[in-house]
């Protein structure tokens, strides 16, 4: 039966843009603790990256998240879920397989998320001085 399994994910995973994610999808830029606005917690704009091509198993998210909690994870997708950005789907016995996905909700996040993107790179080296003078102590801007 594991040996089934096992074969099924293979075929998911040979689907065109169904590859397994790629562990250096995250850019040091964005997402980052720089951008000045966030969707949900610290984990869930990267999850919704994640999801943007597809359905993926709790492992498999995993694997570009490094350094996330198994507990991390799970509170980061409950919140989604319960603010309508995810759906989490349970297949039936025997496979067990549970999946999670974007709603149409949570696809509208992907266009923000690029725009806050795109605007953290605009303004990267601001944003490391801003937070440089704040660590140092320094005045904030306008004083």
């Amino acid at each position: 039966m594991r040996e089934a399994e096992r074969e099924r994910e293979r075929e998911r995973e040979r689907e065109p843009g169904r590859g397994p994610l790629d562990p250096e999808m995250f850019d040091p830029v964005c997402p980052s603790p720089l951008v000045p606005f966030r969707i949900g917690d610290k984990w869930a704009s990267m999850i919704v990256r994640c999801l943007e091509g597809g359905p993926r198993r709790f492992s498999e998210l995993k694997v570009p998240l490094r350094g996330i909690t198994s507990k991390s994870l799970t509170q980061s997708l409950r919140a989604l879920e319960r603010d309508g950005f995810v759906v989490r789907t349970q297949q039936a016995p025997p496979e067990r397989r549970v999946e999670y996905a974007l709603t149409l909700l949570g696809h509208g996040l992907l266009g923000p998320l690029d725009a806050a993107c795109d605007w953290t790179r605009e303004h990267w080296d601001e944003l490391i001085d801003a937070q440089e003078a704040g660590l140092a102590g320094g005045s904030s801007a306008g004083s």
